[in-house]
């Protein structure tokens, strides 16, 4: 999780819980956290960041693991494309292949969806105030970020 958004995050939850002071390490970790578990609920990466694959030659089209993609960035010798959904397939045609590329839902934390962003902060505000860890998590955070998860039930395949 790039370390901006972790700190954008920390700060928003901080105005959010009327903290004066900056964001200590406790509400560093607990933004981190509510970050990564949207990132889970939602099954996509949400702050934009570098990634690498790295692929075995096979038949046809191989499906890259984080999404949305952005953009492939390296690798030669292969076939790539983005799907109108945000999948990126890569077509390996000699040995073994690294690919690198560009994954997010949005450039930096301020561009993700409001949606999004309050259910990170009202996540990250109970696990600021609830560390002893024995409430449930607001039901609205899941309501928050039902609109942006991306499920699989199946692998896909492409021609």
């Amino acid at each position: 999780m790039p370390a901006a958004a972790v700190a954008n995050a920390a700060a928003a939850t901080a105005t959010y819980l009327r903290i004066g002071e900056a964001p200590d390490a406790v509400l560093l970790r607990a933004s981190g956290t509510a970050l990564g578990l949207a990132e889970a609920f939602c099954g996509q990466m949400l702050v934009a960041r570098d990634c690498e694959e790295r692929l075995q030659p096979r038949a046809g089209w191989q499906r890259l693991a984080a999404m949305p993609v952005r953009g492939i960035t390296g690798g030669t010798g292969l076939g790539i494309d983005i799907d109108a959904g945000g999948v990126g397939w890569v077509r390996v045609d000699g040995g073994e292949m690294v690919v690198r590329y560009s994954a997010g839902l949005a450039a930096a934390w301020e561009a993700l969806p409001e949606a999004v962003m309050q259910g990170v902060v009202l996540l990250a505000a109970h696990l600021f105030e609830r560390r002893d860890g024995d409430a449930m998590p607001p039901a609205a955070v899941a309501a928050l970020w039902r609109p942006y998860r991306r499920m699989r039930l199946s692998m896909e395949a492409r021609p």
